[in-house]
């Protein structure tokens, strides 16, 4: 992996198995161990920056690479243009979620947030800017944080994961501000529905429950395994994707990605897509899914199967769309693969970004 090509920026910690500073690597080590990790890496999240020209990839060994947009897209890009123009280790944890803010880019490992500038991250500097722990119920259990989301309104972060709780932080103090309670089992996602200042969050358990941010109530629960039209036994009960546009929401897991109306808690829509999806996006007058299989699901808000795109990963854990600049436009995708899937036209892969 050479200097020419990647910055390795020391976080909190140098690279797995790699020796004590001040030793020496045996030669072809490294190589070798790192060829093993590509082979094995997962990776479960992005993060395009505020300005649209980087994306953040966060991957399973707790390391946070940078990719250049404008540079992989320009019309005279080569191959050292889809590897990282910075790597470096953010958590000694898998980097579960990241979202940015108009100055830091924010990820969660297990139990901690940090935040990095992100005028200094690109500059090959990793430095974090602060750092947060979420004590969990019982004193040796370390919670994974599966989500996080940015509530702009109030300057709010918002986090679940492994202790059931959704913790809601003031960005500005970074005290705990509320902790909604009530899943009884961990927190795969969350989602926002600004207009009415609520939060959904989609669990294990099986429910879909909506939060008053004013107040931290619960406004609502939906058991969806129990309505016989989404649940599928066979999968589970678990809900690992949620999307929300006004008063609509989509949401999938073991039950089958549907289509709800908020208002009266009614499924409208099943969609035929027998995989466990794991992202889902209303995007223009389409829905984007991905999950389990090597394909994003271009859907009809009626139900209908417009397109399935091939991908690279045979599972995908990440999907993002660009919405930052319009120079950059583009949908991304990632999982099981050290490989990030870039589609400039969103019919089909452009090209693919890469760990090194």
């Amino acid at each position: 992996m050479g200097e020419e090509l990647v910055q390795l920026a020391r976080g909190t910690q140098a690279y797995r198995g790699s020796p004590k500073t001040g030793q020496r690597r045996p030669p072809g080590m490294m190589d070798i161990q790192r060829s093993l990790q590509l082979l094995q890496m997962n990776i479960f999240s992005q993060c395009f920056s505020p300005c649209g020209k980087y994306l953040a990839v966060g991957n399973n060994y707790g390391e946070i690479a940078i990719f250049s947009l404008s540079a992989a897209l320009s019309s005279e890009a080569k191959e050292d243009n889809k590897k990282p123009v910075v790597l470096f280790i953010a958590h000694e944890s898998p980097v579960y979620s990241m979202v940015s803010t108009d100055r830091q880019l924010i990820s969660a490992g297990d139990g901690e947030v940090k935040a990095w500038n992100w005028n200094e991250v690109v500059k090959k500097g990793c430095k974090e800017a602060w750092s947060r722990t979420i004590h969990s119920r019982a004193s040796l259990e370390i919670p994974e944080i599966n989500s996080i989301v940015l509530n702009k309104k109030d300057d709010t972060l918002l986090m679940g994961g492994g202790d059931t709780y959704v913790h809601v932080m003031d960005l500005e103090s970074g005290t705990f501000t509320h902790v909604l309670k009530g899943h009884k089992d961990y927190i795969h996602c969350l989602a926002l529905r600004e207009q009415f200042r609520e939060c959904l969050s989609g669990s294990e358990d099986g429910t879909v429950r909506l939060w008053d941010l004013r107040t931290g109530g619960e406004v609502h629960t939906i058991e969806v395994y129990k309505y016989e039209e989404c649940a599928r036994p066979h999968h589970g009960k678990f809900i690992t994707c949620i999307a929300t546009d006004c008063d609509f929401m989509v949401c999938g897991g073991g039950p089958a990605l549907t289509h709800w109306h908020l208002r009266s808690v009614t499924p409208t829509t099943v969609y035929p897509l027998p995989e466990v999806q794991q992202q889902v996006m209303f995007y223009q007058d389409l829905l984007l899914s991905a999950g389990h299989s090597p394909t994003i699901n271009h859907c009809q808000i009626s139900g209908d199967i417009k397109a399935q795109i091939p991908c690279t990963p045979r599972t995908i854990y990440s999907m993002r769309v660009n919405e930052n600049s319009q120079e950059n436009k583009v949908l991304t995708a990632a999982g099981t693969s050290s490989k990030i899937d870039v589609f400039t036209n969103f019919g089909y892969r452009a090209f693919s970004f890469t760990f090194v």
